[in-house]
């Protein structure tokens, strides 16, 4: 709890953390809606006739706003501290699934890929079966999302985060690609895609949670130096200026629109031209999204742990890890 009864800065501080949490909610909900569902989207209310639908989705960002200030004024005795230790719960679980996802859907692809090139599938599951499976549509609709879901379960039990595991199965993947071709003399295209695949999920899932345990490395200058409160300006600072700011930016171009970097591999389930390589290149468009979204969130969260850092409340979270700098 905080040392000090709240000032007139922290509903408007809480009120503009839950806010930037609802406005990236409406944001992938409309994108999800325009897509996926082929509605209008939010800007089409610049049209000249803009349908009612338009402007629903378009509602969804001013809901979202008044929702959380109405949480904020629901609940004006909540710290700023237990407000952001929520928000960074909230992308733990959200890291926990995406890790989770990526384990299931490797391994599921992989063993597809394998049971494919070695013409085992067919007397497995059957032709049809087995030549849908060699679509990345089919295999994108009823494989990995559904392993994606899975994951999401998982993460509801687990409490670890779990990268170190993804870390160690990287190796793994990497050592048996090695004895396979220098053994064996076996090499396959989905080997190195499985190592890419987890090598790019746990650069990009690892960064929000490194943030949250302050592991990104500091040039200390003239923070190093400067007081709590000071501290607590700068980091309140750089979250939205240059944090938050950088995370829209990379959902602003990678998912404005059908042909933006992001969505289009989605939409089309696009794979490399491997040939019998794993069916995943879309899902690693997809971790950028992920990416971006996580690090959004756990930016709110040092945002409202900064603004209580420079009223000096009580019981900052001590990071687990050793702070890089």
């Amino acid at each position: 709890m905080s040392d000090r009864p709240p000032g007139p800065g922290v509903p408007i501080a809480r009120c503009f953390g839950w806010g930037m949490l609802g406005i990236l909610a409406a944001f992938l909900a409309d994108n999800y809606l325009t897509l996926w569902h082929r509605f209008p989207g939010s800007t089409a209310i610049a049209d000249t006739a803009p349908p009612a639908v338009a402007w629903m989705q378009a509602g969804l960002y001013g809901a979202a706003v008044v929702l959380a200030c109405a949480w904020v004024l629901a609940t004006p005795s909540v710290p700023l501290r237990v407000d952001a230790l929520r928000i960074a719960d909230i992308n733990r679980y959200l890291i926990r699934g995406a890790f989770w996802a990526v384990l299931l859907v490797g391994v599921a692809d992989a063993v597809v890929s394998f049971l494919r090139i070695e013409e085992l599938l067919p007397g497995m599951v059957g032709d049809t079966l087995a030549r849908d499976l060699g679509k990345s549509s089919f295999r994108g609709t009823w494989l990995h999302w559904p392993l994606v879901l899975v994951g999401l379960v998982c993460a509801a039990f687990s409490r670890s985060i779990g990268f170190h595991w993804l870390a160690a199965l990287v190796v793994i993947a990497e050592l048996l690609i090695v004895i396979a071709r220098f053994v064996f003399s076996y090499e396959q295209a989905f080997m190195a895609d499985l190592v890419r695949f987890w090598y790019a999920a746990l650069f990009l899932f690892a960064s929000a949670y490194t943030l949250m345990e302050e592991g990104h490395v500091r040039v200390d200058v003239f923070y190093a130096g400067l007081s709590g409160r000071a501290k607590g300006w700068v980091n309140a600072v750089g979250a939205v200026t240059l944090g938050m700011s950088m995370c829209w930016v990379i959902l602003a171009f990678g998912m404005g629109s059908k042909s933006s970097v992001i969505n289009s591999p989605l939409l089309a389930f696009e794979v490399t031209q491997a040939g019998f390589g794993l069916y995943v290149k879309y899902l690693m468009a997809g971790f950028l999204g992920l990416f971006a979204v996580s690090m959004l969130i756990q930016f709110t969260s040092y945002f409202l742990e900064a603004i209580a850092d420079t009223r000096g409340e009580a019981g900052r979270r001590e990071p687990e890890g050793v702070p890089g700098h």
